[in-house]
């Protein structure tokens, strides 16, 4: 299952209120997008339902296919197979990509000890993932995000999800800075998990990367509320009459 409900979700920072009674639901096998104007919330939700200790939830539930995930721990979020793509993804120096992936890998699998059986799949899942990436083999000498221009750390953000292959992703603006092949290599990767099992939410700004995903809805935030909700028609009216007929 990949679904994700959001209940009621109220939320503050350094005695600050952030997010004021959140809604909303994204159903297995639906990619959703989520919109709305600088400050209206977006990035803090993702945040918070991936666990981020600095938000504090005042009121609500965050629901993970039928589980409260609240209470958890980041980490045990991610082990029930929510995933963070971020929207500015930092440089870890000492941590080799190659050895984020095999981690990320035998996680997802399951692998206690590697084999050389073991190894071989990885080499040729990694080898395909690269390749609808755009990415060369040489980034898997590199360390986490070092050295890389913004759209290759997001190609990176990319291939992480690929490999983990969650229940259900968020994905913060990911498409910042993107020129157009990147954009299209981000999008055929997520993409590539839609199915049964696979949600995500995808916050962006704009409309291009959604003339590649073709999101199932589209909800729109504004002042820490869901403020809109309908189909891709949304994103057109965005496009044309910016968010001023929200508050009318």
């Amino acid at each position: 299952m990949g679904y994700l409900e959001i209940k009621d979700l109220h939320v503050s920072v350094d005695g600050k209120k952030i997010l004021n009674g959140i809604n909303l639901r994204v159903e297995d096998g639906q990619v959703c997008a989520l919109m709305g104007p600088n400050g209206s919330g977006k990035s803090t939700l993702s945040a918070v339902i991936m666990g981020h200790p600095k938000y504090k939830v005042e009121k609500g539930q965050i629901i993970l296919n039928g589980k409260d995930v609240l209470a958890l721990q980041p980490h045990e979020r991610a082990e029930l197979g929510l995933f963070l793509a971020f929207q500015n993804p930092i440089e870890v120096p000492g941590v080799g990509l190659s050895h984020l992936l095999w981690t990320i890998y035998r996680k997802k699998r399951g692998l206690e000890k590697p084999t050389p059986q073991a190894m071989a799949e990885f080499k040729k899942e990694v080898t395909a993932k690269l390749e609808l990436l755009g990415l060369n083999s040489a980034f898997m000498d590199r360390d986490v995000n070092g050295g890389l221009s913004g759209g290759e750390r997001k190609r990176t953000e990319a291939l992480q999800m690929l490999l983990a292959e969650p229940g259900f992703a968020m994905i913060d603006e990911i498409d910042s800075g993107l020129d157009i092949d990147s954009l299209k290599a981000v999008a055929s990767a997520v993409d590539s998990l839609r199915g049964a099992d696979f949600g995500a939410l995808v916050i962006t700004h704009y409309q291009r990367i959604l003339d590649y995903l073709k999101p199932d809805a589209v909800h729109i935030m504004q002042d820490g509320k869901i403020a809109a909700s309908g189909g891709p028609e949304l994103v057109q009216k965005l496009e044309k009459e910016g968010y001023g007929w929200l508050a009318k």
